[in-house]
C-alpha cells in the first residue's frame, strides 16, 4: 500500500478561491501567515452578501476540498452564519459578513503582521473578541 499523498497548502488555497469565486464571494483573498503563526500557513478571507450566501460560500469551499480528498478538521458559526470559520490545519478559511469583516479587520492585522507590526488593538476590542468570538 502506498502512503497516503497530502495536498500542498498552495493547493488547499488555490481551491478554496476558486469555489468562493464561482460563488460570487466579495473580496476573497489569501493572507500567507507561514512566517507570523505556527496554527497555519494560509488564511483565505472572503465576504458575503447574507447568511445564506455565506452558507452557500462555505459549502462550495467543503464540497471543492473534498472532492479533491481533503477533509475538514472544524466548522466553527454555520449555523448563525455571520462568521464561519473552516479549519483545515494548515488552511484556515474565514467566510464573514461585510459588518463582520469590517469590525474584526483581519487582513489588517495579518498584513501588518507581515510588515513586522500588527495594528495594536483596544482594550474594548480585545474584550469585545474575547466574548464574541468568530
Amino acid at each position: 500500500m502506498s502512503p497516503k499523498k497530502t495536498m500542498a497548502s498552495e493547493q488547499k488555497s488555490a481551491l478554496v478561491m476558486s469555489a468562493l469565486e464561482e460563488k460570487k464571494a466579495v473580496d476573497p483573498a489569501v493572507l500567507d501567515v507561514r512566517e507570523r503563526t505556527v496554527m497555519s500557513e494560509f488564511f483565505v478571507i472572503a465576504s458575503g452578501t447574507s447568511k445564506i450566501h455565506i452558507r452557500s460560500l462555505a459549502d462550495a469551499a467543503i464540497e471543492k476540498l473534498a472532492d479533491a480528498g481533503v477533509k475538514n478538521k472544524r466548522i466553527a458559526g454555520y449555523e448563525e452564519g455571520v462568521w464561519i470559520l473552516l479549519d483545515y490545519g494548515d488552511v484556515v478559511v474565514h467566510i464573514l459578513s461585510p459588518e463582520q469583516r469590517e469590525y474584526y479587520r483581519l487582513e489588517a492585522y495579518w498584513s501588518g503582521a507581515e510588515k513586522g507590526s500588527p495594528p495594536l488593538l483596544s482594550p474594548q476590542e480585545i474584550e469585545t473578541i474575547g466574548h464574541e468570538g468568530g
